[in-house]
């Protein structure tokens, strides 16, 4: 018995040590599926394209460019017009059938294009619109648009959009609805606009669609 017991003491030493459960690694969480632009592309002539053309490039002022334009903010703009926090008749009726894959991948796909250069129009104002784009109104607390939608107005991808080349009556039609309360999906853009005066949307909206 002794040597049995001897025997059994010495196997026990010699297994290898059974892994702490506490110390389990948790498993990885799945990668995010990446979008595909192929069934983004697929989406986007058949429901934007009309509006927004087929390269994402519009135009039409009254309807945004897309071509370029950030991919998470462009899903997040579809996401919200389909829960009605953007307030847009045509664009939650468009937005009610799609799926958050479906948002993906268009947003992908139109962030993949090359978007097309803008210009300013308006001379006695453009350089008006430079001040406030590169400064502010600082007597006004106004604060610089290249503060967040960079000098240059490509925006910082995934919080800030891009409003380069943007056409200046869209601009115009989005900052007069967040200063009036129209559009409510942004607290920031709400408070900026608020200070702002008909002819100081014009100048920024105009000298926006000329950056590059």
């Amino acid at each position: 018995m002794k040597l049995h017991a001897s025997l059994l003491v010495a196997a026990l030493l010699a297994a290898p040590a059974m892994p702490s459960l506490a110390n389990t690694p948790a498993p990885a969480k799945a990668a995010a599926a990446k979008p595909d632009l192929a069934a983004g592309e697929a989406r986007y002539t058949a429901m934007c394209a009309a509006c927004h053309g087929a390269d994402g490039n519009s135009g039409s002022p009254a309807y945004p460019k897309l071509a370029g334009q950030h991919p998470e903010y462009l899903a997040k703009q579809l996401q919200e017009y389909k829960s009605g926090k953007r307030a847009n008749a045509v664009m939650q009726g468009m937005a009610a059938g799609l799926s958050d894959a479906d948002m993906k991948n268009i947003a992908a796909w139109a962030a993949s294009q090359k978007p097309k250069s803008g210009f300013a129009k308006d001379k006695e104002l453009v350089s008006l619109g430079e001040r406030i784009w590169r400064g502010g109104i600082a007597d006004r607390n106004i604060a610089a648009c290249a503060g967040c939608h960079s000098p240059n107005g490509a925006g910082i991808p995934a919080q800030y959009p891009r409003i380069a080349g943007q056409h200046a009556d869209y601009t115009i039609a989005q900052l007069t609805g967040f200063r009036d309360g129209v559009r409510k999906n942004n607290v920031q853009m709400t408070q900026v606009a608020a200070k702002l005066n008909d002819r100081e949307i014009r100048a920024v909206s105009d000298y926006a669609a000329g950056l590059r």
